[in-house]
């Protein structure tokens, strides 16, 4: 029953043999942020009833996520506005990975009731819950034949 839109992200390399620099130089080739990659992680489940996701989030403060469901696509924006500074007295970092800015990622979930969309945000953790509309409340657009 999984939703085939989600598969979408299937590393198509793979055909390429076992050549694991390949698939990793294609992999990175590939990401449409490489800098956000590691950002909004998210689980998506697929139910008879429901769409469920668990999207990390962690270090946000809630007023700092967004999220929107219109026209069958989930959105789920956030912002970092800067971390404090923790190099050296002479300004020296041997590594940040941390990232800060605006990001996003974006879902297609069709057929969910908008009105009963319920999003809880705690321990970094955002948990959504998209119920999907009964088959009698999908809207329909019927055509009329001439």
């Amino acid at each position: 029953m999984a939703n085939e839109l989600m598969n979408g992200r299937q590393n198509w390399l793979d055909n390429f043999g076992g050549d694991d620099w390949f698939k990793n130089f294609g992999q990175q080739l590939l990401a449409i942020s490489p800098e956000t990659d590691n950002l909004l992680k998210t689980d998506v489940k697929e139910t008879d009833k429901d769409y469920q996701l668990a999207v990390d989030l962690p270090g946000l403060d809630k007023k700092d996520i967004h999220v929107d469901y219109q026209d069958n696509t989930l959105k789920i924006s956030a912002k970092r506005d800067s971390f404090a500074d923790h190099s050296d007295s002479q300004g020296n970092i041997v590594q940040s990975e941390r990232h800060y800015g605006r990001f996003s990622r974006q879902f297609y979930l069709p057929g969910v009731n908008r009105d009963q969309i319920d999003a809880q945000y705690q321990d970094g953790v955002l948990q959504l819950m998209l119920p999907k509309l009964s088959e009698s409340d999908q809207p329909t657009n019927p055509i009329e034949i001439r």
